[in-house]
């Protein structure tokens, strides 16, 4: 036993170390961040088009293009990677596919982004025919966290107890009425949690929607779901790489960037209150 306290020591000290220098580095980049940007944020900055290919004038059709990008997202992943995850966890016999289809969606979890936007760009610009689009990139960030949603919304449903679908179908319940009764009130938190995050990733990724939706300057609004868009992540990748003068657009570049953060922790501070509200409104 003294043996194993003496290993046991330097290692909790040494996961700690690890943890406090991940902290100090992950706040050091967000205070640079926002002290960088934060004199340039302003409503004018923010609702306002801009000039020069980006360089000066406001980000307006940027924000506006990421928010059509989460919506067309969200409505085409959601009710899908939920209805999989339902059918998978109470419909689905337990077998050899099913192990099957559950390790593929893992490996598609794991997959680079990058990846998925070639799929996109084979299928959904090229081979459908949607050509760069709203509608090509919601697609394609839909198919990059279906995954994640199945996955998550998988995870939830089985931490339910089977106590309480069995007293549900032992009363006469439907197997659907059960689902819908005994089993998402408490299951939602975490299928709820799981989407929201894997949202947040889709709204700050650059690959996927490099190569079937963004523009490098369009200083108009979208009209339809068959337009190009900004988008939040590849106007700061052209601010930080394709402008010649970086220190005349570095103001841009740490505003744009701010305005991504706080996108992206608003989307996980939405998850996390969510979660909050249906646990205390279904506790178990």
């Amino acid at each position: 036993m003294t043996k194993r306290r003496y290993f046991e020591k330097p290692i909790y000290w040494l996961m700690r170390a690890v943890t406090y220098f991940i902290v100090i580095v992950i706040g050091y980049i967000l205070y640079d961040i926002v002290r960088g940007g934060i004199g340039t944020i302003s409503w004018e900055f923010l609702t306002t088009m801009p000039r020069r290919s980006g360089a000066e004038g406001g980000i307006l059709p940027v924000i506006i293009g990421t928010f059509y990008l989460v919506i067309g997202t969200v409505a085409t992943a959601l009710p899908i990677g939920m209805a999989a995850a339902i059918y998978l966890t109470e419909y689905a016999t337990q077998n050899r596919l099913t192990r099957t289809i559950r390790l593929a969606i893992s490996t598609l979890a794991g997959i680079p982004s990058i990846v998925f936007g070639l799929f996109g760009l084979g299928l959904f610009v090229i081979f459908f025919g949607f050509k760069a689009s709203i509608l090509s990139g919601s697609l394609t960030l839909a198919c990059m966290i279906l995954p994640i949603i199945i996955v998550s919304s998988e995870e939830a449903l089985k931490a339910v107890p089977q106590s309480f679908r069995e007293a549900s179908l032992a009363l006469g319940a439907t197997k659907w009425l059960t689902i819908r009764k005994n089993v998402l009130p408490y299951a939602i938190p975490g299928m709820l949690t799981g989407s929201i995050l894997g949202v947040g990733r889709a709204a700050g990724e650059t690959a996927p929607i490099l190569l079937t939706v963004a523009a490098f300057y369009l200083p108009k609004l979208p009209a339809s779901i068959f337009d190009q868009v900004m988008a939040l992540p590849y106007h700061l990748y052209i601010l930080a790489t394709q402008l010649p003068d970086v220190d005349a657009v570095r103001p841009m570049q740490y505003g744009t960037a701010l305005v991504l953060i706080v996108l992206v922790l608003g989307l996980n501070l939405a998850a996390i209150f969510l979660r909050i509200y249906f646990r205390r409104k279904y506790r178990w």
